[in-house]
């Protein structure tokens, strides 16, 4: 089963400094049909303007993940990290029993990010912040863990979920695989380019709710950037 859910069909709000788009109900956009998908709670397409940015706010009991596609974000948070995290890597901040965090792109220019929210396999632990480069060659014409909780993938950052973030970038007319185990949830998204999932066509942004197919197969259309989110029901 593949749901493509449109861009155009996503809840959301523009803030002016802060433009976002929800594949899930969050903040003032709510819609029972999709609250979530297995594990996955939250996938926000966020565009936010030069010198602006979330002030400090609270968290606990969830894995956030910060996939930078364009410009720049930069990080603090009550533990004392601080990172800037630019396009093509991640960030993930395992929240715990709690913590506070902000996030602002001091850019020039502007800064579009996925944020991913994935419940964890247990509540409460330390929080804790990583973050960590994935040059885009070495995902070219295959996935690859970003952020895995999955045995294996030593060079992901790590999850408190048993749960995966991959991404992959394909040429036009290159494929690329990816196995879904029986009883999992998988999420995807082209952050550019035209793609075809199983057959089902999406444009840039849409998203691809999956289940019930033993793989995931990508067919490139246009050149794309993709990120996969694999997880529990």
């Amino acid at each position: 089963m593949i749901e493509r859910r449109a861009f155009e069909t996503l809840g959301g709000a523009n803030h002016g400094w802060l433009d976002a788009r929800h594949h899930f109900s969050f903040a003032g956009y709510h819609d029972p049909g999709r609250m979530g998908w297995g594990a996955l709670r939250v996938w926000n397409d966020d565009t936010i303007a030069p010198r602006s940015g979330f002030p400090p706010h609270p968290h606990a009991d969830m894995e956030i993940i910060t996939y930078v596609r364009e410009g720049a974000i930069s990080h603090r948070d009550s533990l004392g990290n601080e990172g800037r995290t630019v396009a093509g890597d991640v960030q993930v901040m395992s929240a715990g029993t709690g913590i506070t965090h902000a996030e602002y792109n001091l850019e020039a220019e502007t800064t579009r990010i996925f944020q991913i929210w994935i419940i964890p396999d247990r509540p409460g632990g330390a929080p804790d912040w990583g973050a960590r480069p994935f040059p885009t060659g070495e995902r070219a014409g295959r996935f690859v863990a970003l952020a895995s909780g999955m045995p294996g993938d030593a060079d992901a950052l790590p999850l408190r979920a048993h749960a995966r973030v991959l991404g992959a970038t394909l040429r036009a007319g290159e494929q690329a695989e990816y196995p879904l185990a029986a009883g999992r949830y998988a999420y995807l998204v082209p952050a550019k380019g035209i793609v075809e999932v199983n057959g089902v066509r999406l444009q840039a942004r849409d998203g691809a709710a999956i289940r019930d197919e033993p793989e995931v197969r990508v067919t490139a259309l246009e050149d794309t950037e993709l990120v996969l989110v694999d997880v529990p029901a």
